[in-house]
């Protein structure tokens, strides 16, 4: 890793030595989820200021360094709302597609990484990062964005698709008993207000958090923030979460977040 002990974060050492014991054959692509938020202001070793920690991000961004590994950023984009009351506050979620567990860990020690990820350690203030591997959206179930202009909660120039993210920790058999129950019902609702899951990841490990353990991250899309919330106060889905989803989680974040790069609505997340 870059800095052994990091401000923002509980280096998730178990994954690690996952990640470093395994051999070339069973190793493969990772998709590393970040959940970020910034210090009000950087704080970089060598006492610069004058950048917020998001100006600081911004310059970290390791484009060209990714593109060298053969990675890439399926998802970015900045929170502008967030649903639980858990601390932080969520600033900007993004994903990172690596063709292997390894390129990231040897990432890490090139040059040109170490020479950009000083601007990540001066503006973060807080991280989960999550490695995390794909699997099936039920057939049917993904949203089609041909059919959003027709729609009641149309996208406007002022009000444009989001995507809600819910990273979970499910309770003891939450999710084959509560959650299960919660989607036959939740499913339906989100699908009637033009929505629908657009990439789903099984949690494999935790690179950076907070010293807790994730089961899954969902993604999934709506063409407005109004067609969202429909969805949210329609009776229906409001009877089903108080019967059903609450019990079956131990513990969540749930972000409302604007894409600038986003290709998982029309490419899913393989």
């Amino acid at each position: 890793m870059a800095q052994d002990n990091p401000s923002f974060g509980t280096p998730g050492r178990d994954y690690f030595r996952h990640i470093n014991g395994l051999a070339p054959q069973d190793d493969g692509p990772v998709w590393m989820v970040n959940f970020m938020h910034y210090k009000t202001e950087a704080s970089y070793v060598d006492g610069s200021r004058g950048l917020t920690g998001r100006q600081a991000d911004d310059l970290y961004m390791p484009t060209a360094v990714l593109q060298a590994i053969g990675a890439e950023v399926p998802f970015y984009g900045d929170v502008v709302m967030q649903l639980d009351p858990n601390p932080p506050r969520w600033d900007r979620i993004g994903v990172v597609r690596y063709p292997t567990r390894r390129s990231f860990v040897e990432m890490q020690a090139r040059p040109d990484f170490q020479e950009l990820v000083v601007h990540k350690h001066a503006g973060m203030e807080s991280t989960i990062i999550t490695g995390c591997r794909p699997f099936a959206i039920a057939e049917g179930m993904r949203p089609d964005p041909s059919t959003w202009s027709s729609l009641e909660h149309a996208p406007t120039a002022d009000d444009g698709p989001v995507t809600v993210i819910h990273m979970m920790k499910f309770a003891p058999g939450g999710l084959a008993d509560g959650m299960a129950k919660y989607q036959e019902k939740a499913g339906q609702l989100v699908k009637k207000y033009g929505g629908g899951p657009v990439a789903m990841f099984e949690v494999e490990g935790t690179i950076m958090g907070d010293g807790r353990e994730w089961d899954q991250v969902r993604f999934v899309s709506y063409p407005s923030l109004r067609a969202f919330f429909a969805m949210v106060n329609d009776p229906e889905r409001t009877e089903a979460q108080g019967d059903h989803r609450n019990r079956a989680l131990e513990y969540t974040y749930t972000v409302v977040v604007r894409a600038t790069i986003d290709s998982f609505v029309t490419n899913g997340a393989i």
